[in-house]
């Protein structure tokens, strides 16, 4: 009977699809690949992208009562019945996080669908959810990894995972009259703007200077102090390039461009044409399938020396040395891929390419900017 009662589900939910416009779900697209990564699998039953009301209920039955949702999990998949009452068990669990790209997209969505449908629901889900971002920002303007678990890392004021930029990018379309968030009272609209004010503030002060110069973003930062700070076991303080160029691409495309940004920026660009590596190319290759604690790994990775390649940039850099490393998952520093277990080596993007779409993007933006003449120094030295 539940076998049924889910194909009735389904093939309602889709009749009443084919009349829908989709709401993207790409913004989810972190936590689909964990959850899918951890099942291996793809193939289960899922929503598709047109029935958007089916997806926000999801959203909505894994909130948690504090507002915030956990990560991992994938809002497309269709729930079965009888696992319905297991979600609504764990409301009051405190896993909830901005990991993966956790929550303030949940926010989004439900915002969204809100303004489609002006059921109450959806609004209400929303505003807790901006209430628990809001309540989660430290005195000093930054966001942590998890709230409110405070053990190790999940306490670190977090770039990762586009921690910070997502929610100041989440908080800016709260604070516009246009976006599907316009709905808010203008109490609450006021908190999220000094809200994202204190964060922004935050967000430039925590560009790494080296011998006085800025450059890019560290991975995590001591929420006190402010200083560099370790992550995950293998992910040490330093430079992190893949995050740096979504913090870049938030100033340039969404920051106010005042000097301060333009410097910032400026500076930021300065480090990755500086930070490239070229003559290198990394090669996934096939491999007899490895059972580990959170995947099945049937791939190994190795790094292939080629004058074509295009430029790569390694995840992390040490600050001062701008030395490029890797780090086992006990902690252990290396500075080649080949000195990476198996687990660590093809469970993780040590390296990529991604900064080069950013240096597409600055010469784009360049063009209309006048650079202070501090950031002509910057770029100039």
């Amino acid at each position: 009977m539940p076998h049924l009662l889910l194909l009735f589900i389904l093939s309602a939910s889709a009749i009443c699809a084919e009349k829908a416009a989709p709401v993207s779900v790409s913004m989810f697209f972190d936590n689909i690949h964990h959850y899918q990564a951890l099942a291996d699998s793809k193939t289960y039953p899922r929503f598709k992208e047109t029935q958007w009301t089916d997806i926000a209920d999801n959203i909505l039955l894994m909130q948690r009562d504090n507002g915030g949702w956990a990560s991992n999990w994938d809002p497309l998949r269709v729930i079965p019945p009888e696992e319905i009452s297991v979600h609504q068990d764990r409301k009051a669990a405190k896993d909830t996080t901005f990991d993966n790209r956790s929550t303030y997209t949940h926010m989004l969505y439900l915002s969204e669908v809100y303004k489609r449908t002006a059921e109450e629901r959806f609004r209400a889900g929303a505003e807790k959810a901006l209430q628990f971002i809001l309540d989660a920002q430290y005195e000093n303007g930054g966001w942590p990894h998890s709230y409110p678990q405070k053990e190790g890392y999940l306490s670190r004021i977090t770039i990762m995972d586009d921690v910070m930029v997502g929610v100041l990018s989440a908080l800016r379309k709260v604070c516009s009259e246009e976006s599907s968030v316009s709905f808010l009272d203008d109490a609450l609209r006021l908190r999220a703007e000094k809200a994202w004010q204190c964060g922004h503030r935050c967000l430039l002060d925590l560009q790494v200077r080296v011998d006085g110069m800025p450059t890019v973003w560290a991975g995590q930062y001591d929420e006190r102090t402010l200083e560099p700070a370790a992550g995950r076991s293998f992910e040490l303080p330093g430079l992190v390039s893949l995050e740096s160029a979504t913090v870049v691409h938030y100033l340039m495309k969404e920051a106010p461009q005042t000097e301060e940004t333009v410097y910032a920026v400026e500076c930021a660009i300065d480090w990755f044409k500086k930070s490239q590596l070229n003559g290198l190319r990394i090669d996934r290759i096939d491999c007899e399938p490895v059972q580990y604690k959170y995947r099945v790994s049937r791939k190994d990775v190795v790094a292939v020396p080629d004058p074509e390649a295009p430029p790569l940039w390694a995840r992390f850099y040490e600050i001062g040395t701008n030395r490029p490393f890797m780090a086992n998952r006990d902690g252990t520093k290396v500075y080649s891929i080949e000195e990476l277990e198996h687990e660590r080596r093809s469970g993780y993007a040590w390296y990529g390419t991604g900064p080069a779409l950013l240096l597409e993007e600055y010469a784009s933006w360049k063009k209309p900017q006048t650079i202070c003449s501090e950031a002509r120094e910057c770029v100039e030295n």
